[in-house]
């Protein structure tokens, strides 16, 4: 094969740490940002102003899989798309959490579509290098698991960053302009080693000669990919689990200060909470997913999960400790989620190029990442109009109701979406045994003369 199937140490510190850059926005983004901008605009007109933002970017994820998998540079396949990725990014961002005194809905829209398109040119190509780093089973499973661990831990730094300003009398505002500017202190270095450091395994060997790209020839390997059932089975499972973090991602600082009383203190130690648990739980489930295989092991968070946030209802104003504990285990949950899917991804890419020949993980991922912003966006651009239905407003007192209603809509809505997800993954059929057949029956179609 043409990559091995062991990653070094250095290699894979140069691949994964990156990630603790890129994922410093997050919680700026899809925490802070709808409830930000809800403040000025309302609601309603935020939500969906980033909703038809996410449904524009979706449009760039194909175009940059396929484009990235089709043409190679001198630089390789991935990283000329990292590089301008990176640039945009982190132009938008600045712009998107420093907005003037008078924004309106244009400004967000547009540095909001300028911020993911600059994700998507970042994300597609990086996370299918990752899966192209080895082909063994439970290797990949230790990619997937840095990467994401390092992605927590920016998380974390994120989230660290607003309390502690907040402690020094910044404004919340102030916070995120702060995590922005870190994160392309401390982004621009990362990825400039990554590029020029790490080699990108050579994917032209691994595959028949591509056709020129046309729509016949996309709409043929699209058509090819449908029909892969794993894969389908996996990219559903992936959407709804999505749909289920984000939700409660979404309505996180709403709930914590109208349903249970939070101050901007707690609120920022209740989310350190969460994602340390994720962090630390990361290594735990890798074992696990090596006794039991990802699947079964990713089945299990969600279902530890699912017994968390069904308490969430019951809880009263002032439940802090009990709502810390829920934190600490749903995101103990959220460790598998970000770790084990995408290690199951590569297999199915490698299922994939068994049938057809090709090498397509940018396509791949561009699919993944595209069923991601959708929750995503659904998450924020359905649950924040239905709360203006409901009666929820944050300019004065909600009833009772409304707020049991905002309970809800946080904690019970995801659990029935993470049921379905259970239910599709729990028999997948893509095990360590059978992807390790697929491994030899690629090494025998592929192996190099001697």
């Amino acid at each position: 094969m043409a990559s091995a199937s062991k990653i070094t140490a250095r290699r894979l510190a140069a691949y994964s740490i990156p990630a603790f850059a890129l994922a410093m926005p997050t919680i700026p983004a899809f925490v802070y940002l709808p409830a930000l901008y809800a403040e000025s605009l309302g609601l309603a007109t935020a939500g969906l102003i980033l909703l038809g933002a996410r449904i524009i970017d979706v449009i760039s994820d194909p175009i940059v899989g396929v484009l990235s998998d089709r043409h190679k540079t001198r630089w390789g396949h991935r990283k000329p798309w990292i590089f301008f990725g990176a640039l945009l990014a982190g132009f938008a961002l600045v712009r998107l959490f420093q907005p003037p005194i008078d924004v309106n809905a244009p400004y967000l829209f547009v540095w909001a579509i300028m911020l993911y398109i600059g994700w998507t040119l970042i994300a597609v190509p990086y996370t299918a290098w990752g899966a192209e780093l080895s082909d063994d089973y439970d290797q990949r499973s230790k990619i997937t698991g840095a990467r994401e661990g390092l992605t927590l831990i920016g998380i974390l730094a994120a989230g660290a960053i607003p309390a502690l300003t907040a402690s020094i009398g910044w404004t919340e505002a102030e916070g995120l302009s702060a995590v922005s500017w870190l994160a392309i202190i401390v982004g621009a270095p990362a990825i400039a080693i990554m590029l020029l450091w790490l080699p990108e395994p050579d994917i032209s060997g691994r595959q028949a000669p591509q056709q020129r790209m046309t729509w016949a020839s996309t709409k043929h390997a699209l058509a090819i990919i449908s029909s892969n059932k794993p894969f389908v089975r996996l990219l559903s499972a992936w959407f709804i689990n999505g749909m289920a973090n984000g939700i409660p991602a979404a309505l996180f600082l709403l709930y914590l200060e109208y349903g249970l009383g939070a101050d901007a203190g707690q609120r920022s130690i209740l989310i350190l909470a969460y994602f340390l648990s994720g962090v630390l739980s990361i290594p735990v489930w890798l074992k696990v997913s090596n006794r039991i295989g990802k699947h079964r092991a990713w089945c299990w968070a969600m279902v530890l999960t699912c017994l968390a946030f069904a308490c969430v209802p019951f809880l009263s104003p002032g439940d802090l400790a009990i709502f810390t504990a829920i934190c600490i285990v749903t995101g103990t949950g959220l460790g598998a989620d970000l770790s084990l899917p995408p290690a199951l991804q590569a297999d199915v890419i490698d299922f994939d190029r068994l049938r057809s020949g090709k090498a397509r993980a940018g396509l791949f991922f561009a699919l993944w990442s595209m069923s991601t912003k959708m929750a995503l966006a659904l998450a924020v651009g359905i649950t924040f109009p239905a709360l203006e239905l409901l009666g929820f407003t944050t300019d004065s007192e909600n009833s009772l109701s409304t707020l049991w209603s905002l309970s809800v809509i946080y904690a019970w809505v995801p659990v029935v979406l993470k049921i379905v997800a259970i239910a599709l993954i729990w028999t997948f059929p893509i095990t360590r045994e059978r992807q390790e057949l697929i491994r030899r029956r690629l090494e025998r179609r592929y192996r190099q003369p001697t």
